[in-house]
């Protein structure tokens, strides 16, 4: 790698480009040979090509890394990330099953989570609040918004999101372009220049997207105060990449009663003497839950 090579971060990928920023431009690069599994958030090394295009030279060494998997292959969301902001809403339908893979996602890769319940103004809200009373209890911060309310009703959300890069995480029609439109008021804008800049050719949320959260102000003269990744909506959160062990240690309140089962090797499916099934019979831990985890352990033994 020559020495002239340049510092930047990956904004935005798509098949072998990748919008990387240096701080002062956004350039063009391209990686040597077939190489791809790049993804938006990573700290990269860089040599110019051309004024405005450069190829990437090396991929610096991740803090953490948000995926996906089935049995064919695996999609990278985003990397080096201070917290996953997951969006939930109870209109058209709350899916506990994609926010419980996505909180296992986010713990097997030790990134720390927001559970944000949008649109507070819908009468359905109220009882999906009091159920996400429980992921609170299990150590999941969670804040109520509005995406369509006014910019003051974001107040709460936006000191989450201060000086940290968060990736926006949720399920199809939850409000989360919404969200990001009203926090980032030209995402709209720069999803039409990046969409420009590496041909995709139409303004969809494919992969993943870096937007600077704008500072308003702000007393230090910083022009933004944090960085927001957009990530595409998602039908299906698969970890197929996830063992037995890692699955176990993913659940807190599967964790917290390590070692109290009867069965050193109890997997907590129906073994006699199991914690965990036990704690699921007296209240404390959701059925939905427990359900979701045998069915990702019944996946890895077929």
């Amino acid at each position: 790698m020559a020495d002239s090579a340049r510092a930047g971060r990956v904004v935005a990928a798509h098949g072998r480009h990748f919008l990387v920023d240096d701080g002062e431009n956004i350039v063009d690069c391209v990686t040597r040979g077939r190489k791809s599994d790049i993804v938006c958030g990573d700290q990269v090394a860089f040599n110019l090509t051309h004024a405005d295009s450069g190829v990437i030279e090396k991929v610096e060494a991740r803090r953490n890394l948000l995926y996906r998997s089935d049995e064919f292959r695996s999609k990278l969301i985003a990397a080096n990330l201070d917290q996953a902001v997951v969006v939930v809403a109870a209109v058209p339908y709350f899916r506990e099953e994609l926010l419980i893979r996505c909180l296992v996602a986010c713990e097997s890769a030790d990134i720390p989570v927001l559970i944000v319940l949008n649109k507070s103004d819908l009468p359905e809200t109220a009882a999906l609040a009091r159920h996400l009373e429980t992921y609170a209890q299990l150590g999941y911060p969670q804040i109520t918004v509005s995406a369509r309310g006014e910019m003051g009703q974001l107040a709460e959300l936006r000191a989450h999101l201060t000086d940290k890069t968060s990736v926006l995480v949720g399920g199809s029609g939850v409000g989360k372009s919404t969200l990001l439109n009203k926090l980032v008021p030209d995402a709209n804008a720069a999803t039409g220049e990046i969409s420009y800049a590496l041909d995709a050719g139409k303004h969809t949320t494919t992969n993943a997207r870096l937007f600077h959260l704008p500072g308003h102000g702000n007393s230090s003269g910083d022009k933004h105060t944090g960085d927001l990744i957009d990530s595409p909506g998602m039908q299906e959160f698969g970890l197929q990449h996830l063992s037995q062990a890692a699955l176990m240690d993913a659940f807190p309140e599967i964790r917290a009663r390590a070692g109290q089962c009867r069965f050193y090797n109890c997997r907590h499916l129906k073994e006699p003497g199991c914690a965990v099934l036990a704690a699921a019979q007296a209240g404390d831990m959701l059925p939905n839950r427990l359900r979701v985890y045998q069915n990702l352990i019944g996946q890895l033994s077929s």
